[in-house]
């Protein structure tokens, strides 16, 4: 059955995507000023001539970032926080979500948990309670400091229970008939069917702790234990850090700026390769979750 679209729906739709198309460019264009700078030589990047394309190309600022030993240390502490953070996250969302979709009957005290959770969304401990826990905790300068605070996301608790309320009771009910348990239907039935909303959370996951960095700042008393972002938050704040060291490195055409610029664009990748990959499921994990079907 075919519907002709009015007037006002044709221009909301042009203006839609008009804006949408908009919006892209300006997120774009910093990225590939950015990117611009890091294959630009001194000269240039000095004098402010590089905007969108490189000036002089160069690979020196990338050649420069592959020996330094102290970037992919970093990086390499972020890859293990994103791996930990995401298996831990996951873990306790589904452990948390799945009973929190029963109803009243089928689990007595849901409501009470419920408050409980809906309350840690509102109400902080605050900084400094948080800093004393972990160090009292013996977590100081390491990973977990950086991982266990932030296991159990409250958000991504209610989008998963939501999407379990959305599926059939009977395809549950006819596993427990069958003899299942609440693990086996947990683990073999509803998280398959839940692919989508599970991929959406896991890149909530892994860019919040990619991205992270002031925790880094706090837990962490020596630099060899920031992660990339707090790296990099170091070197970007801190103007007067020379990374340029010797003469060699001035020989290379490297400055500060075009350094700092290919390892931000470095710091990027990671996400933007992992993007494409869980695209597909963002908007519908995203819908299916938020709204009880």
């Amino acid at each position: 059955m075919f519907f002709k679209e009015s007037i006002g729906r044709r221009v909301f739709v042009v203006f839609n995507y008009t804006f949408c198309i908009i919006m892209a460019i300006v997120c774009v264009l910093p990225l590939v000023h950015i990117f611009a700078i890091s294959l630009s030589d001194n000269v240039a990047v000095n004098a402010g001539l590089v905007k969108l394309w490189p000036v002089n190309f160069t690979l020196a600022s990338y050649e420069y970032i592959l020996s330094e030993a102290k970037f992919f240390r970093a990086m390499g502490i972020s890859f293990t926080r994103v791996g930990f953070g995401i298996a831990i996250g996951m873990l306790m969302t589904v452990l948390a979500a799945y009973p929190l979709s029963k109803t009243k009957r089928q689990f007595a005290s849901r409501q009470i948990y419920v408050w409980y959770f809906m309350v840690t969304m509102m109400i902080s401990g605050g900084l400094i309670p948080n800093y004393l826990l972990i160090s009292s905790l013996g977590l100081i300068d390491s990973v977990w400091a950086l991982v266990l605070p932030s296991a159990v996301n409250v958000f991504n608790i209610i989008l998963l229970q939501n999407y379990i309320k959305s599926l059939p009771d009977e395809i549950m009910e006819s596993a427990f008939v069958d003899g299942a348990g609440h693990f086996k239907v947990l683990f073999q039935i509803i998280l398959p069917l839940s692919k989508p909303v599970l991929a959406t959370l896991v890149l909530f996951v892994a860019v919040a702790h990619w991205n992270s960095w002031f925790d880094g700042l706090i837990y962490m008393n020596r630099v060899q234990n920031y992660p990339l972002q707090s790296y990099l938050q170091t070197i970007v704040v801190d103007i007067n850090m020379d990374l340029v060291q010797n003469v060699d490195d001035l020989l290379l055409n490297v400055t500060q700026k075009s350094s700092k610029a290919a390892q931000i664009f470095l710091a990027m990748l990671p996400i933007l390769c992992m993007y494409p990959f869980l695209q597909r499921y963002f908007t519908s994990g995203i819908v299916m979750g938020s709204v009880k079907g």
